[in-house]
């Protein structure tokens, strides 16, 4: 078996994408600022090249909306090219990245090209929003007596385990390039899974479509975000949410 690093492995996806490897039998690498073996620093790329030694596969699952994700993935080339070893870096995107007009969008697409562009091995996997980061906005959202949401807006929700199923099948040194998107089983509206959601985890509000200005809320209404042909997912929202409902 390969020997395998995972950045942001400890996070949402990437730890489960690192318990995925494990059980496979992988030698697996967590990459984090605080990780006790292998601490690295993405932002300056500080213990990255002690990291690579003799890896042979990258699962970059390190991400932030808060910016730094293009200096983060230049330095983890260099390191990569430094290394000598490594044949298969694997990325996570996001569908819609070149529909969407969203900043953080738009770096993610920028990202994919510095990696296809940088002459070593990868593979990228773009995906619909998961089902926790939708929960994450009606939670937000829901503060409110009245529940404000974008109008018009439909979701394609994914659970993430299944896409960590599917980043650690893709981690092998055999690079396939820009593999097909992976959707969630169901595209909703915003305020409709919403309403399951509060309805599982016993609140009430009143919703209350907004429409909203601007290319990317256009986007978005226009379905850019939507991998109807690849909904490979099989979880759905309202199982994610009747499960959040037993946990409360």
């Amino acid at each position: 078996m390969s020997t395998t690093l995972v950045t942001g492995g400890t996070g949402n996806l990437g730890s489960l994408v690192s318990e995925r490897l494990r059980a496979a039998g992988h030698e697996v690498r967590v990459l984090s600022r605080r990780a006790p073996d292998y601490p690295v620093d993405l932002r300056d790329g500080s213990g990255l090249d002690a990291a690579l030694a003799g890896a042979e596969v990258v699962v970059h699952c390190a991400s932030t909306p808060r910016g730094g994700d293009e200096a983060a993935a230049q330095h983890l080339i260099d390191a990569a090219r430094r290394a000598g070893t490594v044949r298969n870096i694997v990325y996570i995107s996001i569908v819609g990245v070149d529909e969407v007009p969203l900043g953080y969008y738009e770096t993610k697409l920028r990202v994919e090209r510095m990696l296809e562009e940088s002459g070593l091995g990868v593979t990228i996997l773009r995906t619909t929003q998961f089902h926790d980061l939708v929960a994450q906005v009606v939670d937000m959202a829901a503060k409110l007596p009245v529940v404000p949401l974008p109008k018009g807006v439909r979701v394609q929700p994914i659970a993430v385990e299944e896409v960590a199923d599917r980043l650690a099948e893709l981690a092998v040194p055999t690079p396939s390039g820009r593999v097909p998107d992976m959707g969630g089983p169901e595209i909703r509206t915003l305020p409709d899974l919403a309403r399951t959601y509060l309805n599982a985890t016993g609140r009430h509000r009143r919703l209350l479509p907004v429409p909203l200005a601007g290319k990317a809320y256009a986007g978005f209404r226009r379905g850019g975000n939507l991998t109807p042909s690849h909904a490979a997912g099989r979880g759905t929202f309202g199982e994610y949410a009747a499960g959040r409902g037993r946990g409360r």
